[in-house]
């Protein structure tokens, strides 16, 4: 006897079970009971459960899964009851993330649940006395059921946002209870990401700004927070935020998944997330603000020597020039070797940040341009000073254009300040974006027009003769050997045309040009109508282009300078030995004393106002906020000793809701 289990009963694994799911009506099918009661008969329930589709498209997918898409909690129920596997994967095309049609969730039934909005089925999968769902289980990209909750995270939904963190919590206490030693967030995915790692690499402001600032009251979850408040008065509050995978101390943390991701559009206000904001602001104030006015100081000192050298370049014809053996001719040297260093110092650097960052054209328009003009100025250089040692007058060139760009590279040094940095910023913005643009449109109409009249105009036939020009010399202006007189060029030459109407575009053209010429009406309407889309029309174009990206820039400016200044802060923390980056670390060690014991982390203060928020009802109750006991006299502390906690009382019985407490300040330095 066949039984329904039997692949003559199915379509490409599509049980009749799975039909009478997909079939609903008010939550009930009357043959979904039915079809499991004689397969339970037949003796083959088990496997009739958990039969699978196999079509690439939807393959993995059982009954349990469409009783969970379709909210039929009491199916899911019968389902695990009769043996369903509650970790079957629906590792289709259509459960993968991809171009077309597709809905990644996770690929497990637990993970389909909860990215659906179903406390209940969660709750049931994971407390069933059946077969329990296991929260460390993962797909095939490695992500766990907390990943793919960040995954289906939309930005800018209040109510998914919302669902989401309810979720990602009620999960995380879930299994904290069920497995106390499990860290679930510490799980890494396949591109070795943590779920919040993930939100940080994806964007997902709204979820990533939960995990940070994660707070809970309860003594037996308080281990899971991220964010203790240390004490309040009025509106203020101090904060202690664990810096575990966050500080750009340890190897791919999020502040540099941030700073260095330049495929996320957003990450310059995701950085405004305290306490990011925060952090960076110490890590400037500790080290990085003295270490980047140092760099200046370095670099005008270089920009000083390379303008002296290439001033006073020797004007013998005989290359490379010999070294004069006195005083000048030592400095010269000298100054010599420290430029050609530098710009090599340079050149390697800009190399080793392009193949870390890998900045895309999107990207510039936020990180800035100053590493590739830096690996330029390097490259312009190196060429230089290849061409010179070769004897070749070329060099000079090469030379003054490194030495151009390394002046203009001093505007670098003004993401230093903050009113320099947003000009910087803007300049910058107008040159990729509307700058850009105009040129694209008026070189085609330049050399357009420029081609039309060279074209157009025929000059009469010349009353006087002229000398025959020697191989390999041309005239813009002047003569072309010393007995010739000097003849002006004319329209029929093409750089002089295109030179003549760039002129008229910035409004210094002379219309002399046009006598003795034929057909110069043509010429005339041809010369209006480049005035007109040039002149008046392109120039205006960019004059409204540039006022918009000024109001546009200035609603952000401040928050991408921040990034700016973030992204010049990891690179030079990232150059540091490992001991410096260790003693200048911000922050401070902290032993909270959790339920499991001794719990230490690196924590960091931060001291916010609101004034929307009045803590009247505190579980945390400092009777002398923010006094620091480590900097009293042994005698004072001695005699206030006995009245105050340290939060290594945390998670202990003492701590209870709406309990009054008072604590003595940490054992270890203010942040």
């Amino acid at each position: 006897m066949k039984k329904l289990s039997d692949s003559s009963y199915q379509s490409y694994g599509k049980t009749a079970l799975m039909k009478a799911l997909l079939h609903l009506r008010d939550g009930k099918n009357e043959t979904v009971e039915l079809l499991i009661d004689v397969s339970e008969r037949i003796g083959d329930v088990e496997k009739f459960v958990n039969a699978a589709y196999t079509n690439n498209y939807y393959k993995g997918q059982t009954a349990l899964h469409i009783a969970i898409e379709r909210r039929s909690l009491s199916y899911v129920k019968l389902l695990v009851s009769k043996g369903a596997d509650v970790h079957a994967k629906a590792c289709g095309t259509f459960f993968q993330p991809h171009n077309g049609p597709n809905f990644y969730f996770g690929e497990l039934p637990l993970c389909l649940a909860a990215c659906t909005n179903q406390p209940d089925v969660v709750d049931f999968l994971m407390l069933n006395e059946y077969n329990r769902a296991n929260p460390e289980m993962t797909d095939s990209h490695g992500n766990s059921v907390l990943h793919a909750l960040v995954v289906v995270a939309a930005e800018n939904t209040k109510d998914n946002t919302e669902f989401i963190t309810n979720m990602y919590d009620f999960i995380l206490k879930t299994a904290a209870s069920l497995y106390p030693k499990l860290k679930l967030e510490d799980i890494k995915n396949k591109k070795g990401l943590t779920p919040l790692k993930l939100a940080a690499k994806t964007g997902k402001i709204g979820i990533f700004s939960h995990l940070l600032k994660r707070e809970f009251d309860e003594s037996h979850s308080k281990h899971l927070s991220r964010k203790f408040t240390e004490w309040v008065y009025g509106p203020v509050t101090s904060s202690l935020y664990d810096l575990a995978s966050v500080d750009s101390y340890e190897d791919n943390s999020v502040v540099e998944i941030l700073v260095y991701g330049n495929g996320i559009p957003n990450r310059h206000e995701m950085l405004q997330t305290e306490p990011l904001s925060r952090l960076m602001e110490s890590k400037w104030k500790k080290f990085a603000g003295g270490m980047f006015f140092f760099n200046f100081l370095v670099y005008l000192l270089y920009l000083i020597i390379f303008t002296l050298v290439a001033y006073n370049k020797k004007s013998s014809e005989k290359l490379p020039f010999t070294i004069e053996y006195n005083i000048m001719g030592y400095l010269y040297v000298s100054g010599q070797i420290v430029t050609a260093l530098s710009n090599c110092y340079f050149f390697m650097i800009g190399i080793m940040d392009m193949w870390r960052k890998q900045p895309k054209l999107q990207s510039l328009l936020v990180d800035g341009y100053y590493e590739i003009l830096f690996l330029v100025q390097g490259a312009l250089f190196l060429v230089s000073a290849g061409l010179y040692q070769f004897g070749r007058k070329e060099y000079l060139g090469f030379l003054v254009l490194c030495l151009a760009l390394s002046w203009v590279n001093l505007l670098y040094f003004s993401r230093g300040d903050k009113h320099m940095g947003v000009y910087s910023i803007m300049i910058q913005k107008m040159i990729l974006s509307d700058i850009l643009r105009f040129l694209f449109v008026y070189v085609v109409f330049l050399f357009g027009f420029s081609a039309a009249v060279v074209t157009l105009l025929i000059k009469p036939a010349e009353k006087n003769t002229t000398v025959v020009p020697v191989p390999g010399k041309g005239r813009f202006y002047g003569p072309l050997d010393q007995d010739e007189l000097c003849v002006k060029p004319t329209f029929e030459n093409i750089s002089y045309t295109t030179l003549q109407l760039f002129k008229f575009t910035i409004g210094m053209g002379d219309m002399e040009f046009t006598q003795n010429y034929q057909y110069t009406e043509i010429f005339y309407i041809l010369l209006i109508a480049y005035i007109i889309l040039t002149y008046i029309l392109l120039l205006n174009m960019l004059i409204a282009l540039m006022n918009r990206t000024v109001e546009k820039t200035t609603m952000e400016s401040a928050s991408i300078w921040k990034l700016q200044r973030a992204i010049t802060i990891l690179d030079m923390e990232k150059r540091l030995p490992r001991w410096m980056r260790k003693r200048l670390r911000c922050g401070v060690e902290i032993n909270l004393g959790m339920n499991l014991g001794d719990d230490r982390r690196w924590c960091f203060r931060v001291e916010e106002v609101n004034w929307n928020k009045w803590n009247i009802n505190l579980g945390i109750i400092n009777e002398e906020p923010g006094w620091d006991w480590a900097q009293q006299p042994a005698s004072d502390t001695r005699h206030r000793a006995h009245r105050g906690w340290s939060l290594r009382g945390i998670g202990s019985r003492r701590w209870k809701a709406y309990q009054g407490t008072e604590m003595n300040p940490l054992n270890s330095s203010p942040v």
